[in-house]
């Protein structure tokens, strides 16, 4: 039987679905057809910001319970925090390059960027970063799709552009990036990179056949990453960043996770960091939001607390 794939239908989401597609034919000897849903995200122009969290995923997961499609796959940073009823990740493919990319003309670095260079973006998180550098930058709020972006860089819109290194590379524009930013100088999204192929709970079959294509270090990065967003109580748009990495411990693998907090406007920057074990991931990213929660990311979120629940 064909195994349906729900997809966006942009030029990324494409070449993101395909790749899966092909994985599973591959390890199945199974057909999968692309089947195309539209979000209210590809409708609307209004700022990500505005939109709200999983404005680019809640139409294929109706499609999923509805059985209109079998499985999908999202960039794992669009999708809520909060489990879906009755869905489930099957997998978490190898992570592409999670870092942010600068895309300049003149092929200017971002330390070369002149005063007053308009740099456009699409997310809160990297115009706070810019506005924290303390530069005479811009931010410039940009939607679109990377080719809608990189288009409007060359015609002059922007002197520079930011965006997802992985959607570059995904698309075969990578090379393009005049740099690819140091985290330390911007700090990606959590899960920046990494897609989420996600099916019915109880579809056993189907999850059974998704977990060949999962990585587990991949998986335990991102679930570090994402219970940090969880815990901070914020989405997918907030100013908030985090990047895990695993390396080789004394004891075996272990991750290494980094976050950050910032305003709006750049004037509260705050990144710490946290260590621990694959299968502590998600503490881990707890942890280290409750480290940021008392070194004052409330302050920067807006979050009151009742001093008398």
């Amino acid at each position: 039987m064909t195994l349906r794939l729900g997809t966006r239908g942009s030029a990324l989401a494409m070449a993101q679905s395909t790749t899966v597609a092909d994985a599973v034919r591959e390890r199945t000897g199974r057909d999968v057809e692309l089947v195309e849903i539209v979000t209210h995200g590809d409708r609307s122009s209004a700022p990500i910001q505005q939109l709200g969290v999983g404005v680019f995923v809640s139409a294929l997961r109706d499609a999923l319970l509805a059985g209109q499609i079998d499985f999908a796959v999202h960039s794992y940073k669009d999708l809520p925090t909060a489990p879906a009823k009755g869905l489930v990740v099957a997998a978490v493919p190898t992570r592409q390059d999670p870092r942010d990319a600068l895309v300049a003309r003149g092929g200017l670095t971002l330390n070369e960027l002149p005063d007053d260079a308009r740099v456009g973006t699409g997310a809160l998180r990297r115009i706070a970063q810019i506005n924290a550098l303390g530069r005479r930058l811009h931010a410039v709020p940009l939607r679109g799709n990377v080719d809608t972006r990189l288009r409007k860089l060359a015609e002059g819109e922007f002197d520079a552009i930011v965006l997802a290194h992985a959607g570059m590379s995904r698309l075969g524009r990578g090379g393009e990036a005049t740099e690819v930013l140091d985290p330390l100088l911007m700090l990606p999204a959590p899960a920046q990179g990494a897609l989420a192929v996600e099916c019915r709970e109880d579809d056993v079959e189907l999850r059974e056949v998704l977990a060949a294509l999962d990585d587990e270090y991949t998986r335990a990065a991102v679930t570090a990453e994402r219970a940090l967003l969880a815990e901070l109580e914020a989405g997918c748009s907030a100013p908030i960043a985090a990047l895990a990495e695993v390396a080789e411990g004394d004891e075996g693998p272990e991750i290494y996770l980094r976050g950050a907090v910032f305003s709006p406007d750049g004037g509260f920057a705050l990144r710490l960091s946290r260590t621990g074990t694959l299968a502590d991931a998600a503490e881990v990213g707890r942890a280290l939001a409750r480290d940021l929660r008392e070194e004052g990311a409330d302050n920067a979120l807006g979050v009151q607390h009742d001093p008398h629940p």
